[in-house]
């Protein structure tokens, strides 16, 4: 490493051309998008100016100096994953400059990144939850029959809406306790069926040819399980999560606490409250890694700890005695 600069021209001198050829590899080498550079540029200044303050140039700045200038963002409230960005280019910068010999190190090599605070997922209570399935009950016809039977197997099943919508009649297992479902990444795995699914599905398959186009005086034929006459040749996502927050007027549920992944994650912490492991759930979502499915872990947690809080007869009773 280069001794510290003598003045403030000189840091000011050594940065901007450190900088502008940092840049221009981006941009070369890597075809960054404009953006890119501009946001590594702003970054990599402001960088600069705090290191002049503890009278270091890009050059000469060590692992402290990066460390503090994070810790200083932290303090001023941003966020960790803009951080993150930050420091993505900080690490960037400092690899092209131990490649070019400017440095014998890269001193942002030994940080972290930041971590970030992933948000817990939205979940409609059991209440919540049966109203929907109360208020399907009364759609009439062949619709509130389609609807309840993709209610009941989104919520027996934790199905992403993509996975749902775009079901295959080959979809249903012979014994029709499950379903065959094609996920991420073109894996399949099996989603159980509820008795009150297999009913709905039955009630569905009699009623199924009504949403079927005609032609002769017959329904075309179609390998989707929930067909419509639109371009997909299946009910869309978007169409479905509509039809669920009409539902959730008609339930008395607000429509902005209801989609079809509010009731995936419904499924999921239910089923952790209701005792089940962890490893089963991950199976049912579909979920490459089980760290993604410990968030519901979270969830359930917390709504167990309110229940103990809000339920628990020594919590009413000290309550009364205030």
């Amino acid at each position: 490493m280069t001794g510290k600069g003598s003045n403030a021209s000189s840091f000011e001198l050594i940065n901007a051309g450190l900088i502008e050829a940092f840049l221009e590899m981006m941009a070369v080498d890597r075809a960054a998008a404009a953006n890119t550079l501009k946001n590594y540029g702003r970054d990599l200044a402001r960088f600069a100016s705090f290191s002049k303050t503890r009278q270091e140039s890009l050059e000469t700045a060590g692992t402290n100096d990066i460390a503090e200038w994070l810790a200083a963002l932290e303090s001023d409230g941003i966020a960790a994953s803009t951080a993150a960005l930050k420091l993505s280019a900080i690490k960037q910068f400092y690899q092209f400059l131990y490649m070019e010999g400017h440095r014998t190190d890269n001193p942002a090599t030994p940080i972290e990144r930041p971590k970030t605070k992933r948000p817990l997922p939205k979940v409609l209570t059991g209440e919540e939850v049966g109203a929907l399935f109360d208020a399907v009950g009364k759609i009439d016809g062949p619709k509130g029959v389609r609807l309840t039977a993709m209610l009941e197997i989104l919520y027996a099943g934790g199905l992403r809406v993509s996975e749902l919508v775009g079901l295959p009649l080959a979809a249903i297992g012979k014994d029709e306790r499950h379903m065959i479902i094609r996920g991420k990444g073109d894996k399949e795995r099996l989603a159980p069926l509820t008795q009150r699914a297999v009913d709905a599905v039955a009630s569905y398959a009699a009623c199924r040819n009504d949403f079927l186009g005609q032609a002769k005086g017959r329904p075309v034929a179609s390998p989707w399980l929930f067909p419509s006459r639109g371009k997909s040749g299946h009910i869309t996502s978007a169409r479905f999560a509509q039809m669920l927050k009409d539902l959730a007027v008609a339930a008395g549920v607000a429509p902005s606490k209801v989609s079809p992944h509010v009731l995936r994650h419904a499924f999921a912490t239910h089923l952790l409250e209701g005792g089940a492991d962890l490893r089963s759930v991950q199976q049912m979502l579909g979920h490459a890694d089980i760290t993604t499915t410990q968030i519901y872990t979270h969830v359930a947690q917390n709504r167990l700890k309110d229940l103990v809080f809000s339920k628990h007869p020594l919590v009413k009773k000290q309550e009364k005695s205030d």
